[in-house]
């Protein structure tokens, strides 16, 4: 082997001896591949629970027992009572079509439902809308609680399904310490019906609970 040949080949074993060196750890070290350790904390648990009171027509929303928000509502009139008792909310719909009697009314300002749909457990009741914002506060509905628009869209978007709705027919500790003491007489005759009633079947149609609601109530 001439001396130009032995060169190369000791340059090419420098090379090598670099290479292993760089990928070899040191004693008593360990490779180790960088991974981030970040820890996304859970959201907390809410108890939030809808609490309607039919003698006042107003309904709060509660979270882990205290109280965020209080809404004036339109609830059933006394041929037609809201349902009294402890209910959950088992559908969301934003945007109702609204089917009563073969009529199909599409989502848009003339809707009865209007733009929100909160089912409950006691099938064909619901929170939702109105086309006739003046009922609100009174004894108007079907039977389910009619909100004002704006009102029923900060509360759709605060509430899930799953979530506790009591409707009280008459007033009781709890609704006193939600509501206060009211500032005019009481509806004795009507609180009373209401209070008693069990819920009246109509003819609400069958829907698709994705994307539409029941009859109006």
């Amino acid at each position: 082997m001439n001396s130009k040949a032995q060169t190369k080949l000791a340059a090419g074993f420098a090379v090598l001896s670099l290479l292993v060196l760089s990928t070899t750890p040191l004693m008593g070290q360990t490779n180790v591949t960088a991974v981030s350790d970040t820890v996304t904390a859970a959201a907390p648990v809410v108890n939030r629970t809808i609490v309607v009171s039919l003698a006042d027509r107003r309904l709060a929303l509660l979270e882990d027992g205290v109280v965020v928000k209080v809404y004036p509502v339109a609830v059933g009139k006394e041929t037609t009572p809201s349902p009294t008792g402890t209910f959950t909310i088992v559908t969301r719909v934003t945007d109702p079509t609204y089917y009563h009697s073969g009529k199909v009314f599409p989502s848009g300002p003339g809707n009865p439902v209007g733009t929100r749909w909160m089912g409950l457990s006691q099938k064909g009741y619901g929170i939702h809308g109105t086309n006739e914002p003046g009922s609100i506060g009174k004894a108007a509905s079907h039977g389910c609680i009619r909100m004002g628009r704006r009102d029923l869209e900060a509360l759709f978007a605060q509430v899930r399904a799953g979530d506790v709705v009591e409707i009280v027919g008459e007033r009781d500790a709890e609704t006193v310490a939600i509501f206060g003491t009211p500032a005019g007489p009481a509806t004795p005759a009507v609180t009373a019906v209401l209070a008693k009633a069990e819920p009246q079947p109509t003819d609400a149609p069958v829907v698709a609970e994705t994307a539409s609601a029941p009859a109006d109530r």
